[in-house]
């Protein structure tokens, strides 16, 4: 099915989960058309990748070899720096929204709360910051790019550039949840209490 069709993105990500259902979350992971093997050792990520690759071949799936990666200990996926410990943000893809001047029109508001949405989860008060843009993209609201607009739309660039590293867990800490909610965002955060000794 073409992506360019209404319902394509869908269909293949429901076709995709079909394939690889009684492997995701356990060796891979599948998001659109990017696959994910992991494992806790090479010798199991070797078994893993064999199953996946046997499943592509028994399902007539092709895949990209020169878009394909094996046994990296880091890589770029879906746009974030992927590492053994720690998630960060695509500096390339960082530095392009750092550049873009200020919108000027519903669609460039649209499309820098999407790009820059891509990475709420890495800027703290992300929907409390954009609310003076999301405003003008309210029905029968004229558009008025104001100062307020413009402080929002330079802080969310600059809190994208200083985006913090996001670390692996410590599984022998207790979870703790984090909860809040307001008249336009509800907001929970999953988070550990840790003592920083120095």
């Amino acid at each position: 099915m073409p992506f360019g069709l209404y319902n394509a993105s869908g269909t293949f990500q429901r076709c995709m989960m079909d394939i690889f259902h009684d492997m995701i979350e356990k060796m891979m992971k599948v998001f659109m058309d990017d696959f994910s093997v992991f494992g806790n050792s090479f010798v199991t990520c070797l078994s893993h990748l064999d199953k996946m690759l046997k499943r592509c071949e028994d399902t007539n799936l092709g895949l990209n070899w020169e878009k394909s990666y094996f046994m990296v200990k880091e890589g770029i996926v879906l746009s974030h720096q992927i590492s053994k410990n720690r998630i960060e943000v695509d500096k390339a893809k960082v530095d392009v929204i750092a550049k873009l001047p200020y919108p000027t029109t519903e669609k460039g508001i649209r499309s820098f709360l999407g790009h820059a949405g891509f990475y709420r989860r890495s800027i703290q008060d992300f929907s409390k910051i954009a609310r003076p843009m999301t405003r003008l993209l309210e029905k029968d609201t004229p558009f008025f790019f104001s100062k307020e607009c413009i402080e929002a739309f330079q802080t969310l660039k600059k809190k994208l550039i200083e985006a913090p590293i996001l670390v692996a867990s410590d599984w022998d800490l207790p979870f703790e949840l984090m909860c809040n909610a307001s008249d336009f965002a509800i907001c929970a955060v999953l988070g550990k209490r840790k003592t920083k000794h120095f």
